[in-house]
């Protein structure tokens, strides 16, 4: 560890506590504070998964973070937490923020970044992220040779997701969650239903891969991934 960095965004991994990497485990048992968000009205995810390898004498910072599509509340629960941080590492401690997957891809952990690294030496660790845990179980290789791996947003409007799908070879179809149909719906239309594969809550013990074509309703929990091989399933040498 580092002595000269006191903030650390440690990528925690998918769900399986075992695929946390050597690195940050050894800072997060060595951290003074622990950093990490939570639903505003729940048990955080992330800090379950981290459970197993820490002391439980560490000092905790909550992350209470509202699941509300507007971006002006979270924007202060980021503001709160950075000045939370900040006055744990001038008291003289380091502080360890918990971030499912890697810190990068798609986590919020880059807002707290954007208000700390001003001012302080904060230091990033990857973690295994969803799409290779998701690639992983699914038993599904995402690239070979020339391939081109798009990462989709499931948000997206019918015609921008269809133009995205239709431009790449692979397609991760991520933050499925109530844009199941719509999703589906792109999928049929572009002739893409049979090549694409179904996962939710990756290396969790609640994990779950089913046919696209079996999924009943039209939302899918948080935590699931759709991946799209347009270029055929048999990866030939």
């Amino acid at each position: 560890m580092n002595a000269n960095i006191k903030i650390w965004g440690l990528g925690i991994g998918p769900g399986d506590p075992d695929l946390i990497t050597v690195k940050a485990l050894k800072i997060l048992q060595a951290a003074d504070v622990i950093a990490y968000p939570a639903p505003a009205d729940g048990e955080s995810l992330v800090r379950s998964i981290a459970a197993p390898h820490m002391s439980g004498t560490q000092e905790e910072i909550v992350i209470a973070t509202p699941m509300v599509v507007e971006r002006h509340p979270a924007q202060d629960v980021y503001d709160k937490a950075a000045s939370e941080i900040a006055a744990a590492v001038d008291a003289g401690k380091s502080v360890a923020v918990l971030c499912e997957g890697d810190p990068f891809f798609y986590g919020s952990f880059m807002y707290l970044f954007a208000r700390l690294s001003e001012n302080y030496a904060v230091q990033v660790v990857p973690g295994v992220s969803s799409l290779a845990a998701c690639s992983a179980e699914l038993a599904l290789p995402l690239a070979a040779r020339n391939d081109v791996v798009t990462v989709i947003p499931g948000p997206l409007d019918e015609e921008t997701l269809e133009q995205q799908l239709m431009a790449t070879n692979v397609a991760a179809i991520i933050k499925v969650g109530r844009h199941l149909g719509k999703i589906k719906r792109v999928l049929e239309k572009i002739g893409a239903t049979d090549n694409a594969h179904y996962i939710e809550r990756a290396t969790m013990k609640n994990q779950k891969i089913v046919p696209l074509s079996d999924l009943n309703g039209d939302s899918a929990p948080y935590f699931s991934m759709i991946i799209v091989r347009r270029s055929g399933e048999i990866l030939e040498l």
